[in-house]
C-alpha cells in the first residue's frame, strides 16, 4: 500500500507556525504577569505599610501611608492651643502654690501638710519648664485678650482664698482639700483639652504628667 507524504508535509507546515505563535503568546503572558507583579511589589515597597493614627477625642482614627505618617509625626510646631495651655497653666499652678504656702502654719493634719509639700515640689519645676518652653518658642508668658482667671476651670475665687487665709486647724484642712480637689480637677480638664487641640509633643508630655499626677492626688485627697 502506497502512503502519501504530501499530506504529512502539509500538516507539518501548518502546525509549526501555530506552535511557534502559541509559545510566543505564552512567553508574552509570563512577561506581562511578571511585570504586573513587579509593579505591584514596587508599589507596595514604595508606599510601605499603612499606619493607624488615633483621632482626636470624639473623632475616628485615620489610616495613613507610612510616608504621610512620618511627615505628620515630624511636624510638632506649636499652635495656639499649646501656647495658651503653657500660659494658663503657669497661672493655674501659681494659685496652687499660694494655697500650699499657707499649710505649714495653718494646717492641723500632718498628711495635709505633706500633701502641700508634694504639690509645691512638683509644680514649681513645672512652672519653670513651661516658662522655658514659652521663651524657647518666642512667646510671652502672660496670656492676652481675656481674663485668665475667669476662663480657667478649677480656679479659686478671691473670696475663697481670703477664707482659706483666715482658716486655722481642722477648718483649714477641710477647706484646703475642698479647694485643691476642685483646682486639680480643673488642671486635668485643661491638660485633657490640649491633648486633643494642641500639636507640640513636649506640651503633650507635660499634659500627660499633669493628668497622671493630679488624678492620683485627687484620689489621695478624697481619702483624707
Amino acid at each position: 500500500m502506497h502512503r502519501s507524504t504530501d499530506g504529512n508535509k502539509l500538516v507539518m507546515k501548518l502546525a509549526v507556525p501555530t506552535l511557534v505563535a502559541a509559545a510566543a503568546l505564552a512567553l508574552a503572558g509570563c512577561d506581562a504577569g511578571g511585570a504586573e507583579a513587579d509593579g505591584a511589589d514596587n508599589s507596595r515597597a514604595s508606599s510601605g505599610p499603612s499606619v493607624i493614627a488615633p483621632g482626636k477625642p470624639g473623632e475616628a482614627a485615620e489610616t495613613l501611608s507610612a510616608k504621610d505618617a512620618a511627615s505628620r509625626g515630624s511636624d510638632d510646631t506649636p499652635n495656639s492651643a499649646d501656647v495658651s495651655y503653657a500660659q494658663m497653666m503657669i497661672l493655674h499652678h501659681a494659685q496652687a502654690l499660694k494655697m500650699t504656702e499657707l499649710a505649714p502654719d495653718q494646717a492641723d493634719s500632718t498628711p495635709v501638710k505633706r500633701l502641700a509639700e508634694r504639690i509645691t515640689a512638683s509644680q514649681k519645676p513645672e512652672i519653670a519648664t513651661m516658662r522655658g518652653w514659652l521663651k524657647q518658642h518666642g512667646r510671652k508668658e502672660a496670656p492676652s485678650g481675656h481674663h485668665a482667671h475667669d476662663t480657667m476651670p478649677g480656679m479659686a475665687t478671691e473670696a475663697q482664698l481670703k477664707q482659706l487665709r483666715a482658716a486655722r486647724g481642722k477648718a483649714f484642712d477641710s477647706l484646703f482639700l475642698k479647694l485643691m480637689i476642685t483646682h486639680h480637677q480643673g488642671a486635668v480638664t485643661m491638660a485633657t483639652d490640649v491633648k486633643g487641640d494642641g500639636n507640640n509633643i513636649q506640651i503633650e508630655e507635660m499634659a500627660d504628667d499633669v493628668i497622671a499626677q493630679q488624678s492620683a492626688e485627687i484620689e489621695r485627697m478624697r481619702a483624707m
